[in-house]
């Protein structure tokens, strides 16, 4: 009898394959409505060793959401590189505008605050807010107040991308689709912001 390649796979292999196919789950359906058994079904095994691999759903929507954001944030520290003040903001704007065609990562980021409800869900998704706000203060060294525009702006923009108004030709859209670039906060100080 042969194996086809699906049953050879490691079980590292196995737990790649179903983060990335969780991730489309959770995208689509979030915490709540994402099914196990599609899951399973899509990855050619049963429910029970999803279970095995990651425990609960809950679990694997953590690692789903963890991952989707160090992904961002790794994202966003390498492309800052050795930059800092408004030329960190260009180039992580950059970044980040490139990184909202990650569709299924967008959605699972906005699926993650979706669940905050939960508390397990919330302390992860504070703490991944927590890594991006490092990585954007860490980078520019600009004042909290411009730190959080950039965030915000951010947040913007994944909405924007989550609406798929690439092709919608209203003020509203156009308006939402104006990228992050240098000087964008340079009105944002501590003096004029308390």
């Amino acid at each position: 009898m042969k194996t086809g390649a699906a049953e050879r796979m490691s079980a590292q292999q196995r737990r790649e394959q179903l983060l990335e196919l969780a991730a489309e789950e959770f995208a689509a359906a979030g915490l709540h409505g994402a099914s196990m058994e599609e899951l399973a079904r899509r990855a050619g095994i049963s429910q029970a060793y999803v279970f095995r691999l990651f425990g609960t759903k809950k679990a694997l929507f953590l690692q789903v959401v963890r991952r989707a954001f160090t992904r961002l944030v790794e994202g966003m520290d390498r492309a800052a590189g050795d930059t800092s003040g408004v030329d960190s903001v260009a180039v992580m704007g950059r970044f980040y505008d490139r990184a909202l065609a990650d569709r299924t990562g967008l959605l699972v980021q906005l699926q993650a605050f979706a669940a905050c409800g939960d508390p397990e869900v919330r302390e992860v998704v504070r703490e991944q807010m927590a890594g991006m706000w490092a990585a954007a203060a860490g980078h520019t060294g600009l004042p909290p107040v411009a730190v959080k525009s950039f965030v915000a702006y951010g947040m913007l923009l994944n909405v924007a991308a989550a609406l798929d108004i690439d092709d919608v030709d209203a003020e509203w859209a156009r308006g939402l689709r104006t990228r992050i670039h240098a000087g964008l906060f340079d009105h944002l100080t501590e003096e004029n912001n308390q």
